[in-house]
């Protein structure tokens, strides 16, 4: 069989910023890690990251070596150390099963998958929590292999968020709300949620300000340690956005949780505010979604979470039936 890393040609990698200047999956450079030094981890798990290429082989084999393992109290090997391999056209890809480890032990794996002989599309999804040493896929000898399908929107969507965006506690990683909607209306994104993690810092806007990205959307919410902390940087980082791309559609989200209470209400009006204030200064590209509006009142809400706080993939769904009409509305216009 015929091997293809992640550097070969016609492999492509989506979801890393700048992955053709930097050449490796880690979703941060070095440079943003000593900015802000707890992203030193998750800033190379490659979350979100895909591979994309399309063939007429049979046979694809899906090889990883992995640089660390570890154990997620939330999440079970299959979600969080295993890619996840699609066959056909984005919006109507069928799934043709994971790569996994057999144990925390072990540091590689491979899987193979069997298609017929059509050409199409391939979709890898990498694994979400570990730092990856390599990934390649393998084919038939005499099959062919050609560049991915473009999605309709190339420009991708760039998240900024918590555990929540970075797609915790979903089952399979192209569940998350953003994979879903990226499927629903072809188009590339960017996942840089880092649970517990993304607390609005300036330099990660900074970076963030580098990406030439089709829409912004954001919600670090849950990890801002209080009401007070994310008041003082939510807007902040708003403006810092806005000061480099002045009329980029902006979506502003509040937490999606199973009981709004008191806390929950009050880190609302922050992210409102916001918002609010930038529609006051004349902002026309500023959308704002409210977590609540995501399971409405209905009495099964509780049953799309895992903890109360962490949506599971009925929970994700839920939430893309809300965001990915406003993401649609946007790129549209």
């Amino acid at each position: 069989m015929k091997e293809y890393t992640y550097l070969d040609y016609p492999i492509k990698v989506y979801g890393i910023p700048h992955f053709d200047e930097r050449r490796c999956l880690k979703r941060l450079p070095d440079e943003v890690i000593e900015k802000v030094p707890s992203l030193e981890f998750l800033g190379r798990r490659p979350m979100g990251v895909r591979l994309g290429f399309r063939t007429n082989s049979e046979n694809i084999t899906v090889k990883i070596e992995f640089e660390t393992m570890s154990f997620d109290i939330g999440m079970s090997i299959y979600s969080c150390q295993s890619a996840f391999v699609f066959a056909g056209a984005h919006t109507s890809s069928r799934f043709l099963g994971l790569a996994a480890i057999d144990s925390y032990e072990s540091k590689a794996c491979e899987r193979a998958f069997r298609k017929s002989a059509k050409m199409e599309d391939i979709t890898v999804f990498l694994p979400r929590n570990e730092i990856l040493k390599s990934i390649s896929v393998l084919i038939d000898d005499e099959a062919e292999i050609e560049p991915p399908t473009p999605y309709k929107y190339e420009k991708p969507i760039v998240y900024y968020g918590s555990s929540i965006t970075e797609g915790g506690i979903a089952c399979n990683v192209s569940n998350g709300y953003n994979a879903i909607i990226s499927r629903h209306l072809d188009t590339d994104y960017i996942n840089l949620g880092f649970s517990g993690n993304a607390k609005g810092e300036l330099a990660m806007a900074d970076f963030i300000n580098t990406i030439d990205m089709s829409i912004f959307v954001y919600d670090y919410d849950h990890n801002a340690p209080t009401v007070e902390h994310l008041a003082s940087t939510h807007e902040l980082f708003f403006k810092r956005i806005r000061e480099k791309h002045p009329t980029l559609p902006i979506v502003m989200l509040t937490r999606p949780c199973a009981n709004y209470g008191e806390d929950e209400r009050a880190r609302r009006e922050v992210v409102r505010t916001t918002y609010e204030n930038a529609l006051s200064g004349g902002d026309k590209n500023v959308y704002f979604i409210d977590g609540e509006t995501y399971f409405k009142d209905d009495p099964d809400r509780e049953l799309c979470f895992i903890d109360t706080v962490h949506p599971n993939d009925l929970g994700f769904y839920k939430m893309a039936q809300v965001v990915e009409p406003v993401i649609k509305k946007i790129l549209e216009a």
